[in-house]
């Protein structure tokens, strides 16, 4: 294993430090998280001949994360709000609310000062376990109410990096978090992610506009590209003369799971020369499926190794884009009393 050198993650930001985690499982399992944005550096796991290799995109070093040649938030901890929020506002009981304007005319993984451009303060609780924890006041990103939250990492002993997410709010408030990684199962800067196979348990999907905000139809997937339902490779109808598709640049869209259940598997990729697996569990009614559109040019990756757009694939565990407008999708309201708790685990298994 090439692990991320600890040093080079190690910087102090508006007086706080940022440092590098490992941990791992009774398997072998290894995973690298910076404070710095909550960022899943690596992660390696077997394949079918038991050789470990790095499945997540990345940088070697903190500093390429604070100034990346171009943001596509690899491996990020996002927050407040993921995905988009149109033109940024909202209303909360009669209030407007303008959160930065950072993706065209649009709202995008909270802004500019977001929940993976902070250091968070960072407790290992053991071996398998990071706990990861910061309080964004009221106002930030436009945002209202002080919200604490808590997300704790934990690399499973049944080979699934798991996440759980907590907050706690002193007003009401939007709150949507997810992890932006990027997988490849054979292995980091190893090609495109177009021979993976994926099975996703979803009868919808949501198209969007030309700025990737919804139309506010959730669509069947039936007779359209998105139709995951029975696994087949990713590349497959990538390039289908589909409206949705062409404006993405290849998928970039949300699908509605069937059932938002944690101990049913929501989506499964395969990848047939290294044999890994990875299924995804959640309870989250969404994840948004990204297929790396934009990568290209996003500088040199861990190991020296260049990366081109379909290089990595997300699932982006979620509620859906553009809620807090959007009076028929799931609220996103975060009200004083209540907590939030979103959990996501990426499971890990090979075919022999």
């Amino acid at each position: 294993m090439n692990l991320a050198d600890p040093l080079k993650f190690e910087t102090t930001i508006n007086g706080k430090e940022t440092k590098l985690f490992t941990l791992k499982n009774n398997h072998g399992l290894v995973a690298q998280i910076t404070n710095y944005g909550g960022r899943v550096v690596t992660l390696f796991t077997p394949d079918k001949n038991g050789e470990f290799s790095d499945v997540v995109l990345g940088y070697d070093s903190v500093e390429n994360y604070i100034n990346p040649a171009s943001e596509v938030y690899f491996g990020a901890l996002i927050g407040r709000y993921g995905n988009r929020i149109a033109k940024g506002t909202f209303e909360i009981d009669n209030f407007s609310f303008n959160g930065t304007i950072n993706n065209g005319p649009n709202h995008l993984h909270g802004g500019l000062t977001s929940f993976s451009h902070v250091v968070w303060e960072a407790n290992l609780l053991n071996e398998h376990t990071l706990k990861l924890s910061y309080l964004s006041p009221d106002g930030e990103e436009g945002y209202p109410g002080n919200l604490k939250v808590d997300v704790i990492y934990t690399l499973t002993n049944d080979n699934a990096l798991q996440i759980e997410y907590f907050a706690v709010t002193d007003a009401p408030t939007h709150v949507n978090l997810t992890n932006h990684s990027y997988f490849n199962l054979k292995g980091a800067g190893n090609g495109k992610i177009n021979e993976h196979k994926i099975q996703i348990d979803a009868d919808a999907y949501i198209p969007t506009d030309e700025t990737s905000i919804p139309t506010g139809e959730i669509a069947a997937v039936e007779k359209t590209p998105f139709d995951f339902r029975i696994a087949k490779t990713i590349g497959l109808q990538l390039n289908d003369d589909n409206a949705q598709l062409k404006m993405a640049r290849g998928y970039d869209h949300t699908m509605v799971f069937n059932n938002a259940n944690a101990n049913s598997i929501a989506a499964k990729a395969t990848e047939e020369t290294s044999g890994r697996t990875l299924e995804l569990y959640t309870n989250e009614p969404g994840a948004q499926f990204y297929t790396g559109n934009w990568v290209e040019g996003c500088g040199t990756g861990k190991e020296g190794k260049t990366y081109g757009n379909q290089s990595g694939f997300c699932l982006e565990t979620q509620h859906f884009p553009n809620s807090p407008n959007q009076a028929n999708f799931p609220s996103t309201i975060l009200n004083p009393g209540d907590e939030y708790y979103s959990f996501c685990a990426y499971k890990f298994g090979v075919n022999k």
